[in-house]
């Protein structure tokens, strides 16, 4: 079979990233291989030098409870570190104090100054995790399924059509979203994590329920893997007997917080023939990119990437939750789509910020986050007006806020269904009171029109 792409190393030309655009200036456009920063690293850096001690010290005590990581890509190219603080990158992946309850960074705090045993900060830190509700939305309850008389372990299926598979060895990120809903996977702690080594139990479910046609790879993030490992997960999806499983999902942040991936890294190259492979089968290759702000993709390497994977026949769909702090503004959100429009990506969902983790760090209520949405269609064409929100990722589906209808001295908010676990629930408007104050689902008090009760 002929490919476009040449072996790794030899990259034809035309695939060269582009000059300098309109974005930040990158130090080196090939950057160095990839390298991980966590809190006891970036302590060491120039740039933590910027940061107070009290805002570094900070750091290391949230990171005792919740994720945090970065790479040389995010420090030196996508934070703006004369205003840190302020900056909406800055504030997507480091942590903050507030991102705890103050009594729980308080006692982390006199633990960690009077040098308590190990053992009683961990302790603490299991008991702070359970309390910020690891698993939102009965993942655990409700979305594994059983196969043959037993749970398919690193499955999910929620959806009829569509299953997620999170495969084991790609169950870290190249760098942490401090908002990510998927926080439980990466803090060591097995008994919170989702993960699978069994594929060939994936394929055996696959071929035994013919409804599905989308599979997901998720994490963490597939494509912190080699390509050789995701070969062998992508590759067996592809049989004859597996022809109704016609979309191959990857959802990855690697767009954003490591585009080299796609360009510079030693085997990009083999990743790309891979989804190339995959479209000549006749599938459909989509990645779902994590576009927060539109700086994360304004940059040489990042419109490199981009321009490679689209040459690959992959699609490209943009999602990212509505946060405070970080992209809680109608022009953020309308630059943020014109420029995915502009650079052939699909903006798919703005999605509300779910009930987990440092939720009240990040959380904006329901009402400002249809104002937001309105707002900032209005500013774009219908190119972009593919983006569907705000949304929720709820226990019974994905519930959109379709508007905001008075009702006498209060306002009720109409919803529907996009997905959900019983397809007859999908698209029926219904309404709900609101709390001015409720940031998700299960504030809101459904009226009797409601298809599905919280639950």
């Amino acid at each position: 079979m002929s490919s476009r792409w040449s072996e790794p190393g030899t990259r034809d030309a035309t695939h060269r990233p582009p000059p300098p655009g309109t974005g930040p200036m990158l130090h080196a456009v090939a950057s160095p291989r990839y390298r991980a920063i966590g809190p006891s690293a970036f302590d060491r850096l120039p740039e933590a030098q910027r940061l107070r001690r009290a805002e570094r010290t900070a750091l290391q005590v949230v990171s005792r409870v919740l994720p945090f990581r970065v790479n040389d890509h995010v420090v030196r190219n996508l934070i703006d570190w004369e205003k840190a603080l302020d900056d909406p990158l800055f504030r997507l992946v480091f942590p903050h104090r507030d991102m705890l309850e103050p009594h729980d960074f308080d006692r982390l705090c006199e633990l960690q100054s009077r040098g308590a045993p190990k053992a009683a900060v961990d302790i603490l830190v299991r008991e702070i995790r359970q309390r910020l509700n690891p698993h939102p939305s009965g993942q655990r309850q409700h979305n594994v399924p059983s196969f043959a008389g037993a749970a398919l372990p690193g499955v999910q299926h929620k959806y009829r059509e569509t299953v997620l598979y999170f495969p084991a060895r790609g169950q870290t990120c190249h760098a942490y979203c401090a908002f990510c809903f998927r926080w439980a996977q990466f803090v060591g702690d097995r008994e919170l994590r989702f993960a699978s080594r069994e594929i060939d139990r994936l394929i055996a479910y696959l071929r035994a329920n013919e409804s599905i046609s989308d599979v997901l790879l998720t994490g963490g993030d597939p494509l912190i893997m080699s390509t050789r490992h995701l070969a062998a997960l992508i590759e067996p999806l592809l049989g004859a007997d597996l022809q109704h499983v016609g979309n191959i999902r990857i959802g990855t942040k690697s767009l954003s917080f490591w585009p080299q991936r796609f360009v510079s890294d030693p085997d990009a190259d083999a990743l790309l023939r891979l989804l190339e492979r995959v479209t000549l089968k006749g599938r459909h290759v989509a990645l779902m990119a994590h576009v927060n702000h539109p700086r994360e993709i304004d940059n040489p390497i990042a419109l490199a990437a981009i321009r490679r994977l689209r040459d690959a026949g992959a699609t490209i769909r943009s999602q990212a939750p509505l946060l405070a702090r970080v992209n809680d503004s109608p022009a953020v959100w309308a630059e943020n789509w014109r420029l995915q429009v502009r650079l052939g990506i699909q903006p798919y969902y703005m999605f509300v910020e779910r009930d987990t983790g440092p939720r009240r760090f990040f959380g904006v209520p329901l009402r400002r986050c249809w104002e937001i949405y309105r707002e900032a269609v209005q500013q774009v064409s219908g190119l972009a007006r593919t983006a569907r929100g705000p949304v929720m990722s709820a226990t019974p589906g994905k519930v959109e806020i379709v508007g905001v209808a008075p009702d006498g001295h209060k306002d009720l908010l109409i919803l529907q269904f996009l997905q959900a676990r019983d397809p007859a629930w999908v698209r029926r408007p219904f309404l709900a009171e609101a709390d001015p104050s409720a940031t998700w689902y299960d504030e809101l008090h459904l009226l009797g029109n409601a298809p599905v009760t919280l639950g």
